[in-house]
């Protein structure tokens, strides 16, 4: 016997999205949804910072930290591009609030269970999809459902020829004199020293004109200390922001894969993956939010309909290949990092580059994109991917 039509393992921004998802108004009832959630503990993740971008409008404005109309990139010189991304606006938004948001929607609609509970397997059984775990008391839980859906990063990552990560710690500041402008965020400050290899740079989110985001952020094969990140930081607030007197309010510290592997969205006949361990992070800028509610409503849309709700690609096959290349041109030094991204930024106007970094450009776009990128390390990049072996990387 089925216990709900649908089992949502996780409830970080893939789980929660999808589950608000299906539980959106419709002209019949709606599908039985059960959310599994990590009890607190080591398990439960910190508070997160997701970023995107959209018009004025979106369904999660109301719990926004904040958005910019404004975006700035400076060169490794100091030389500063200010961009406009109209129609578009860059938002940020933390994941407690997100949470909250959906939350409350979620608890209106007697369709949706939510359960604490430490998963150990999800696979298939004759009549669908099984869950079992274990509770705060230890005690099992088993849940079954005709389809699953599993948000959990695996083990290892797919097999790839170039695997990168996107790895940073954050700083929440407030300083004692006015440093920030409200309507700008620092989308890439490549002031900082870059590493002998990947690079590196700022980004800075302003809150008030005294409070902000700041983080240190490398795209690089390792992951760096903490202690490393800080000395960073403080290099940056006080050498090259010179921000004076401060104190920090918070932090964050993440890491996020940039590889061109494959993750397989399904896990079974009735189990998939979804989110980043579905493949929803774009691999050359590590965004992941945008792609996740896109890749959700086709979900439920199809499930809604009564059709297999395979998760479809988060990006395009075409949109992968460019970031195979570009991850490979860094990965190899071919490209300096801080200057491609620079001359991107400098040469193409903010709302198309924009559009293709969330994977959503024209072919003519992408054309006239890559006219601004040095054309022939990337031909040369191209020419030798198809003969690079792939490996698996640890998460």
């Amino acid at each position: 016997m089925r216990d709900a039509d649908a089992v949502i393992v996780g409830a970080g921004a893939a789980g929660l999205s999808l589950a608000h998802r299906l539980c959106a108004p419709s002209t019949g009832p709606g599908p039985r949804v059960v959310l599994v959630e990590a009890p607190p503990g080591p398990r439960t993740p910190p508070e997160r910072t997701w970023c995107y971008w959209e018009a004025p409008g979106g369904a999660f404005d109301g719990a926004l930290t904040a958005s910019w109309e404004r975006l700035r990139v400076h060169g490794p010189g100091g030389a500063a591009t200010v961009g406009n991304p109209a129609p578009f606006r860059y938002k940020m938004l933390r994941s407690r609030a997100f949470e909250a948001l959906v939350g409350a929607r979620l608890s209106a609609q007697d369709t949706v269970v939510r359960v604490e509970a430490t998963v150990e397997s999800v696979r298939d059984v004759p009549e669908g999809a099984e869950v079992r775990g274990r509770d705060t008391a230890g005690r099992p839980v088993l849940l079954r459902a005709r389809w699953a859906f599993d948000s959990r990063p695996a083990g290892c990552l797919p097999p790839a020829r170039t695997t990168l990560r996107q790895h940073f710690r954050g700083w929440f500041v407030h300083t004692r004199r006015p440093a920030f402008d409200p309507a700008t965020a620092d989308l890439m400050d490549f002031r900082t020293p870059q590493p002998g290899h990947g690079l590196s740079f700022g980004y800075v989110l302003p809150l008030s004109d005294r409070a902000a985001l700041v983080e240190y952020t490398e795209f690089s094969r390792r992951i760096a200390d903490t202690a490393a990140y800080e000395r960073a930081l403080r290099h940056y607030t006080e050498q090259v922001l010179r921000l004076g007197a401060f104190h920090v309010t918070g932090t964050e510290q993440g890491a996020i894969p940039m590889t061109d592997g494959h993750f397989p969205r399904r896990a079974g006949r009735a189990v998939f993956r979804i989110g980043t361990a579905g493949g929803a992070t774009r691999p050359s800028t590590g965004y992941t939010f945008a792609a996740v509610q896109r890749q959700s409503a086709l979900i439920a849309a199809a499930l809604l309909a009564g059709r297999a709700p395979v998760p479809p690609p988060a990006h395009s096959p075409w949109h992968r290949a460019l970031d195979a290349v570009l991850l490979r041109a860094l990965d190899s030094g071919r490209v300096d990092g801080a200057e491609f991204f620079t001359g991107l930024f400098r040469t193409v106007p903010t709302a198309r580059l924009l559009r293709f970094l969330d994977g959503r450009s024209r072919l003519w776009e992408d054309l006239t994109i890559g006219l601004h990128t040095p054309v022939l390390p990337m031909l040369r990049t191209v020419a030798e991917l198809p003969l690079l072996p792939r490996r698996a990387a640890l998460w």
